[in-house]
């Protein structure tokens, strides 16, 4: 058995992170979950890491990575942070701790980090697994080249230009500060056929396959990692970026890779609750071998109510519902002896009858999706249509008036069947239209992948993924409604809710327990740790922590650790102001009394020697108050908006240096949980108005029934 105190980063622990660690490895020796709730400054990261880790170096446990999840960016950054203190301060003679931070392909791949080639945000995804596809195609059992020439062809090209004369600077593709040694175009492969023909493929991904053992039974993808695991400590996304791109190899195919290697991962929820992300990326890390470490924990049942909730939008029907005539239209215009514009859709037709002989979909089930599609998309524009009259009468001639809105399939407080389901079964559909929906849709994925020689993501797959589950699901635990989200869409007519709108039928999850204790049961033990989390019965009601205690007998532990700052460094103030709300304060840059009342009292507060952190319910009531401050304060003001980590590293960065500034931000924002504001960072906090769920809505409700 370790020590722990080997493993912690700091020269003397705090009270608390003594009781916190042993009890957490005493526990986790047991396959049980640690319950903390912590308050600000008890140094919660370090205790679950210090737990963790011991755990894992510890011979005589089955522990061998600890996976940490959090919903906030800030506090990932104080993981990252935290481990790179514990390798600081190891002994000589252990090799450090190697730790990987997970992140989407949209932040590693070099071509959608500097906006190469055509990628972008929107498209990488897609773009990102044709482009693997086709790398795969020519290189894979019969294909016609091997994955190291590809990559090698692609240097060449840089070779070429160099020996030409014509090389400028920016031939080399470069990002995290490491030119590549490809160019920023995507290169082609033609092997003598005609031009034209030539096939685009990833030289990133191409020298990843080159570098994975060739005996796949005896060898580990690990061994197509550029850097030895056992000295390079805590690997940022950056740092993995440039390591990777030296070698020329994909970033994200390296961090799949290296997953599984190292002890420490650092990830989101989404790493170990989201079906899909679980399914294709992280799969391996759910077994008994994982300690896992739940952060903010009292964010974990929302958050994962979300990921499996289902939903489907009113755009997304609209693609089903036209991928679904391009599959059936080549057979239909066959049997009616006619062509389709263009020329003669034969060999489509041959296609589409051969994928349907392959499995069990028959041409008429194509039909009836199709017409299911078609019908559910009229009834929900009527269904709209009628709630938009009932409420906002007129609404045609404003769009800009409406708000986001849901409309209840059902009495929230009344658990029964929607009204969806209703109208479906008046209308003629039965259980097998919506249980085969989803059959159908990955059969027309196939075929249009295949005729477009495009693996891309289609629409079909994911409606009836959405139909089967409406079906499949209960209606208490489950609430069916249409949630229509502002937004705009010039491209449709001037007096259509959908310039207004995006709609969606959504499958909400009211009590997601048992997702939760299913997940977490997989798992060998735990720690979940948040500032708050009471009521704990609760807490470990909804996370499925009482189901693991009752029925696996596996131990949870709960502890709380108060508040250690001084008492003269947390002095608190309640104003004698009206309540923040909409009805008293109506919309930013309106001038009224309860506005006025709290421009003053925060100017005043704001003008306090230091840093001054001012938290407001949304960011565009930020952005008023950034502006009022501006006119009344000497000292710079600072202003936080919805943005990428980068951009609120930088903000934060600014905060902290120098003379004494005025950040103003969210309350929902990222600079208000888990960023520490220790020492002289901080030297008062405005709280104003918090943001809470709205009690009165027909999801609210539904969850509180359930």
């Amino acid at each position: 058995m370790t020590n722990w105190r080997t493993v912690f980063g700091h020269p003397q622990p705090y009270e608390p992170q003594v009781d916190g660690i042993e009890t957490a490895i005493d526990t986790g020796q047991d396959g049980g979950y640690s319950v903390i709730e912590g308050a600000c400054g008890t140094g919660k990261t370090m205790i679950a890491l210090t737990a963790g880790i011991d755990l894992v170096r510890d011979p005589d446990t089955d522990y061998e990575r600890v996976l940490v999840l959090t919903s906030v960016k800030q506090q990932l950054r104080q993981f990252e942070a935290d481990l790179e203190t514990i390798n600081e301060n190891l002994p000589a003679d252990w090799d450090p701790i190697s730790g990987l931070t997970l992140v989407g392909k949209a932040d590693v791949c070099p071509y959608n980090r500097e906006r190469a080639a055509g990628f972008d945000d929107g498209n990488v995804y897609d773009r990102c697994e044709t482009l693997r596809d086709r790398t795969r195609d020519l290189t894979g059992e019969g294909g016609d080249t091997t994955a190291g020439n590809l990559a090698s062809r692609a240097r060449s090209q840089q070779i070429g230009l160099a020996d030409s004369g014509t090389r400028s600077k920016n031939t080399f593709l470069e990002t995290a500060g490491e030119p590549t040694s490809y160019p920023p175009e995507l290169p082609e492969y033609g092997d003598g056929g005609p031009v034209g023909a030539e096939t685009e493929y990833c030289p990133f991904y191409a020298q990843y396959l080159d570098d994975l053992p060739d005996d796949e039974e005896n060898g580990s993808v690990a061994e197509a990692v550029p850097y030895d695991f056992t000295d390079a400590g805590m690997v940022s996304p950056e740092e993995l970026v440039a390591r990777s791109v030296k070698h020329g190899t994909c970033p994200h195919s390296v961090m799949g890779a290296a997953l599984g290697e190292v002890e420490v991962v650092i990830g989101n929820y989404y790493h170990a609750f989201d079906p899909r992300t679980v399914g294709s990326f992280t799969g391996a890390l759910l077994d008994e071998s994982t300690y896992v470490v739940c952060d903010e924990a009292h964010m974990l049942e929302p958050r994962v109510r979300d990921l499996v909730s289902e939903g489907v939008a009113d755009s997304t029907l609209r693609d089903a519902e036209t991928e679904l005539s391009r599959v059936i239209q080549p057979v239909k215009f066959e049997r009616e002896g006619r062509q389709a514009e263009g020329g003669s859709k034969t060999a489509d037709a041959d296609l589409v009858r051969a994928e349907l002989n392959d499995s069990d979909v028959s041409y008429e089930e194509l039909n009836r999706t199709l017409e299911f599609v078609r019908d559910l998309r009229e009834e929900l524009d009527r269904r709209v249509t009628a709630h938009l009259d009932r409420n906002y009468r007129g609404w045609q001639s404003d769009l800009n008036d409406l708000s986001d809105e849901e409309i209840p399939l059902r009495d929230p407080a009344v658990p029964a069947e929607d009204e969806l389901s209703e109208w479906a079964a008046d209308a003629g559909y039965g259980d097998a239209d919506w249980v085969r929906a989803e059959s159908v849709g990955a059969v027309v994925a196939r075929i249009l992948n295949e005729a477009e020689d495009e693996d891309r993501t289609r629409a079909a797959p994911a409606v009836g993924r959405v139909l089967g589950e409406w079906y499949r699901r209960g209606h208490t635990d489950y609430f069916r409604e249409i949630e229509l989200e502002r937004t705009w869409d010039d491209t449709e007519p001037t007096d259509s809710w959908r310039r207004a709108y995006n709609a969606r039928l959504a499958l909400y999850n009211c009590v997601p327990s048992d997702a939760i204790g299913d997940r977490l049961a997989m798992f060998g033990g735990g720690i979940l740790m948040s500032a708050t989390l009471e009521p704990m019965d609760a807490f470990t009601e909804v996370t499925g922590l009482q189901y693991l205690e009752r029925e696996q007998d596996r131990p949870v532990v709960e502890r709380r650790y108060g508040l250690h700052f001084p008492a003269e460094n947390r002095e608190s103030f309640a104003v004698a102001a009206p309540k923040y709300t909409y009805d008293n304060r109506g919309s930013p840059g309106e001038t009224n009394p309860t506005r006025r009342s709290y421009a003053d009292a925060i100017a005043k507060v704001a003008q306090l020697s230091g840093n001054v952190l001012v938290g407001m319910p949304s960011y565009a009531e930020a952005e008023w108050t950034a502006g009022v401050l501006e006119d009344r304060v000497e000292k710079p003001v600072l202003l936080d908006a919805a943005s990428d980590d980068e951009t609120t590293q930088s903000l934060k960065d600014e905060f902290f240096a120098g003379d004494g500034k005025v950040l103003v931000t969210s309350l929902r924002g990222t600079l208000t949980e888990g960023v520490d504001y220790s020492g002289d960072r901080l030297a008062a906090a405005v709280v104003c108005g918090v943001p809470i769920v709205n009690t009165s809505s027909p999801r609210t409700k539904a969850v509180r029934r359930a």
